[in-house]
């Protein structure tokens, strides 16, 4: 039996202020329907806001080839979104042509029962709101920047689209099992913020990198105090995350056919067997483990 249940928009609301000390969510609520799901309104971005997001594209792209994979940046190069902020709709379709995903416009972090769901049904959630000229290099909550230019184009790859999918439908079965907190861990060092090897070396997939002004460098730079280590799932579940710095360790795969198919299995016994062991520090090294991008 499912005894997972659905949150309204006064409880989320309220467990975001309780967690966060008062500290109210950016977007605007009001109108989201129970899917938190919101309208566009591409004409009402203004013309500074179109402005800002093309000075963010181009700082990006000027940073992003040779570190960023192939399979990104042709996707990004043919959706065409360098002039201005992104109509969902119209990518949408393209997307959909692709992998059979669309784009669904949220108000900003939603519940994690609802992005799965979203997830689980290929529906990507895009935050409507983007950041202020004063946050150009760094923002708390994810933006229509970091979600669809760093989300967006990877899901025009139909494995990492298929890997999303069975993410999402994991993350449902996660909430009934207790597994949240280790499941987010390898959403964070994949989704967001992971490498994949490649014939020319290692580039970013991870959409926090992407759409990142000082990681997309500092990721792929020998001779720093980071990891670089390939990717073992109960290794990552176990691992803990810093959210305020750059990361201290890269997981990395090889295909993200290795990626979809490291997720396939029952995490079950993962999460089982994770219930009594400390997770690892964020800059842990074990002795197995060898380091991917040595120093120069």
């Amino acid at each position: 039996m499912n005894t997972v249940t659905t949150v309204s928009n006064a409880d989320f609301l309220a467990t975001v202020a309780e967690k966060s000390d008062g500290a109210a969510l950016r977007g605007d609520y009001s109108k989201a329907d129970a899917h938190y799901v919101v309208s566009q309104d591409w004409a009402a971005y203004t013309e500074e806001e179109h402005a800002l997001w093309r000075r963010l594209y181009q700082r990006q792209m000027a940073l992003l080839p040779g570190r960023a994979c192939d399979e990104f940046i042709d996707a990004l190069q043919a959706m065409n979104a360098a002039d201005g902020i992104p109509e969902f709709e119209k990518a949408s379709q393209q997307l959909f042509a692709a992998t059979g995903w669309t784009i669904v416009a949220v108000p900003g972090l939603i519940p994690e029962l609802t992005f799965f769901e979203h997830l689980a049904n290929r529906r990507f959630p895009v935050t409507v709101w983007l950041r202020t000229p004063e946050e150009f290099n760094y923002i708390v909550e994810p933006d229509v920047f970091h979600d669809f230019f760093g989300h967006v184009p990877m899901l025009f790859n139909p494995v990492f689209a298929d890997f999303i999918q069975l993410y999402g439908k994991g993350g449902l079965k996660a909430m009934q099992l207790g597994g949240l907190d280790q499941l987010a861990r390898l959403y964070w060092y994949t989704v967001e913020f992971g490498l994949i090897n490649t014939p020319q070396g290692l580039r970013i997939y991870g959409a926090g990198i992407l759409s990142s002004g000082g990681e997309v460098e500092y990721c792929l730079t020998p001779g720093t105090s980071s990891r670089h280590i390939h990717l073992e799932i109960e290794r990552c579940l176990n691992t803990l995350y810093k959210i305020d710095s750059y990361q201290e360790t890269y997981f990395v795969i090889d295909s993200f056919q290795e990626l979809f198919d490291g997720t396939a299995p029952d995490f079950t016994p993962y999460y089982d067997k994770l219930k009594s062991v400390s997770p690892l520090s964020a800059n842990t090294l074990l002795p197995h483990e060898v380091e991917l991008l040595p120093a120069q």
